[in-house]
């Protein structure tokens, strides 16, 4: 350990020697003669960071320095790392693929994300940084009892970070292998490695400057991109949006997306759609309560809550969350323009065709603007992107790692078994020990949900840290009557229903769903004859709106019109490659061939899903459809968390909880003994 502590670097070549065997040993977006482009960025990035981690592994020797770096973050600092920490690879490649596709909705995402950290700001930051030391748990521990508190808040803590860990995991290892062509398994490994070497040996001083690092070039990259989709337009955003209005590519996917509904709309009006609300989030319940776990879950979310314990005092703390905010609605802004610019440059249909829900958008629009496949250029804008997306996933692992190692270590170690009494050294060890753990529980959980749908795992952790976290920090700093018995009661009670409304919502996998749609793509639709009209279906209300024990009422429908049968996957390629034997003009042959790749990829992903559920009717808790119809729970788990705070507290009988009111009130307002 001795000799690894202090040659970190180590690892690096480790890594490099990784993706020198393994990064051309399979196919990926980028053309095998341009290879060589990727493995060189990945490896400056790489070398980067682990220099980074060398010269933080020198600075860190106690726990302070591991936990807080020694609080020696000043504000401007810290909300460039609270950026890099936040702006994971769901903000970069998710919300531009959302964008791409569905015009205005994908931006909504943004606002929930953004309008998070007023919360943060306004109730959270300043009273934290006062009282608390380096976890959750010692934000709660303040005035309730401490061993309780300190083990609720590590079981909180490690459940909302393994729910992102999972999801940041799995989501790297698929990224990346669709990138650049590394093996999944190989990707993940190659995150785990790395940031096990940032929490590791630099601890919170190295997971800090990597996190600045990569949030500076997640930024440089994407203005440099959103810079040359502006310039054809003479960077008029009158312009610029006419030109997405007047895009074939865009109003086919309107048409596409509105059914039915696009039959008397002209081109310019559908053009316009995509810019307006309603392509993608048409349930108003369903959006308030998303909203209300982005908006929420922000502030309860344990790794953002560490980064306050970086800075020496609240006045830091306040201005790391404005700048937090200014750098991070900045960046939200650009993905707007990265997201049209992609729908226009590359097409909806292309970015699609490629991953079905968008994410390749923001790569391969920057291959498109260096010059495309064909370019050298255009490889390197996708390498560079490729290891920015790498480096924010290892960045947000790295800060989830070390937010639960320190529950495990301080909170449940050196607070819970060893009653705050362990030395220096001990806690050291135990604060290494955890990290190495956890980071190995997370590159195994990352491999073995390989090929399963996380989608459901972010929302789980947002809602989790809305429900259970944030009525639990939020009343004990804020409400003289909250106590230990409302702490632990509305955490569990927050928690669990959060959990549980996600295991029977539609972001579970239901095998019927999944082999009909399946069925659909290999073999397309049959005729569908002239019905007469449909009567509005019993049940009404807003318990229908959530659950799933009533039809939902809908309007009376028109007459529906016969529609001809749709041909399958599995005839339309035999249709096109039947004409490709036909064609002589090379740029017709070419097209051709690349509507054939993509058929070619969705046969064989409906094959793969008919293998892999054949025989199963029923979701991971036994459902064959979702229960409770909402595919956030927030709606639900947030309000019963503060219910349950409020009602534990005013059964549990705590009298030290009150008696620390006023030390708390004072602290938490001017600082006086903050450490």
């Amino acid at each position: 350990m001795r000799i690894l502590h202090n040659r970190p670097q180590w690892l690096g070549f480790i890594l490099l020697s990784i993706f020198s065997n393994a990064a051309f040993s399979a196919e990926g977006a980028v053309a095998a003669e341009y290879k060589w482009i990727t493995f060189a960025v990945f490896g400056g990035i790489i070398a980067l960071t682990m220099a980074i981690t060398y010269w933080a592994a020198k600075r860190t020797h106690t726990t302070a320095e591991f936990y807080a770096a020694n609080r020696s973050i000043s504000g401007f600092q810290n909300g460039w790392a609270i950026a890099g920490d936040y702006l994971s690879a769901a903000s970069f490649l998710g919300i531009a693929g959302l964008i791409s596709l569905y015009g205005y909705d994908g931006f909504m995402y943004s606002v929930g994300f953004l309008v998070a950290y007023i919360t943060v700001l306004l109730v959270i930051a300043e009273p934290c940084r006062n009282i608390g030391k380096y976890t959750l748990g010692d934000i709660l521990a303040f005035r309730n009892e401490p061993k309780k508190s300190k083990a609720i808040a590590a079981l909180s803590t490690i459940t909302v970070s393994i729910f992102y860990l999972t999801a940041q995991m799995v989501g790297g290892g698929i990224l990346v292998k669709t990138l650049i062509g590394i093996n999944y398994e190989v990707s993940v490994i190659a995150v785990g490695l790395l940031m096990l070497a940032y929490v590791v040996f630099g601890g919170m001083v190295a997971t800090t400057w990597v996190q600045i690092v990569k949030a500076v070039l997640l930024v440089i990259a994407s203005i440099v991109l959103v810079v040359l989709v502006w310039t054809p337009y003479g960077f008029s955003l009158p312009g610029f949006l006419d030109g997405v209005v007047n895009n074939e590519g865009v109003q086919k996917q309107v048409a596409k997306l509105l059914g039915s509904a696009a039959s008397n709309m002209t081109p310019a009006e559908l053009g316009q759609r995509f810019l307006e609300p309603g392509l993608f989030l048409k349930s108003p319940i369903d959006q308030i309560s998303l909203g209300l776990a982005l908006v929420l879950g922000t502030a309860g979310l344990p790794h953002i809550l560490m980064r306050f314990f970086t800075v020496p005092n609240a006045k830091e703390a306040r201005k790391s969350v404005m700048w937090a905010m200014v750098i991070i609605g900045g960046f939200y802004v650009l993905t707007l323009f990265l997201g049209l610019g992609a729908a226009i440059n590359v097409g909806p249909a292309n970015i699609a065709g490629l991953d079905k829900g968008g994410n390749m958008a923001a790569p391969i629009l920057a291959q498109y603007l260096g010059g495309g496949a064909d370019s050298m250029l255009g490889n390197f804008f996708l390498a560079f992107v490729a290891a920015v997306a790498f480096a924010t996933i290892v960045a947000v692992v790295a800060g989830l790692v070390l937010a639960s190692a320190s529950a495990m270590a301080h909170d449940i170690y050196v607070g819970v078994i060893r009653g705050d009494h362990a030395t220096p050294g001990e806690q050291m060890k135990a604060a290494r020990i955890a990290s190495v753990i956890v980071g190995i529980v997370a590159i195994i959980i990352g491999i073995a949900a390989k090929g399963q749908n996380i989608a459901h795992l972010v929302g789980m952790a947002f809602a989790v840290a809305a429900s259970s976290n944030l009525p639990a920090v939020l009343l004990t700093l804020h409400w003289k009557r909250c106590n230990t018995g409302g702490i632990i009661l509305g955490m569990l009670a927050g928690a669990i229903s959060a959990i549980a409304l996600v295991m029977v919502s539609p972001n579970m996998t239901y095998p019927k769903d999944v082999v009909k749609a399946a069925n659909k793509v290999l073999q397309g639709e049959p005729a569908v004859e002239a019905k007469p009209a449909v009567p509005a279906q019993h049940g009404d209300g807003f318990v229908c709106e959530l659950f799933a024990v009533c039809k939902k009422a809908e309007p009376a429908k028109p007459e529906t019109l016969a529609k001809p049968a749709t041909p399958g996957a599995v005839e339309k390629l035999a249709t096109l490659n039947t004409k490709l034997a036909s064609m002589t003009d090379p740029a017709e042959i070419a097209k051709t061939r690349i509507e054939i790749d993509k058929l070619d990829l969705s046969v064989k992903k409906a094959q793969e899903d008919l293998k892999q559920y054949e025989g199963k009717t029923t979701s991971l808790v036994g459902l064959e459809k979702p229960f409770f119809l909402l595919k956030n729970p927030g709606l639900i788990s947030i309000p019963l968390g503060f219910l349950m705070v409020i009602l534990g507290s005013l059964l549990y009988r705590d009298p030290h909880a009150a008696e620390m009111w006023d030390e708390l009130y004072v602290r938490q307002n001017t600082g006086i003994h903050a450490h």
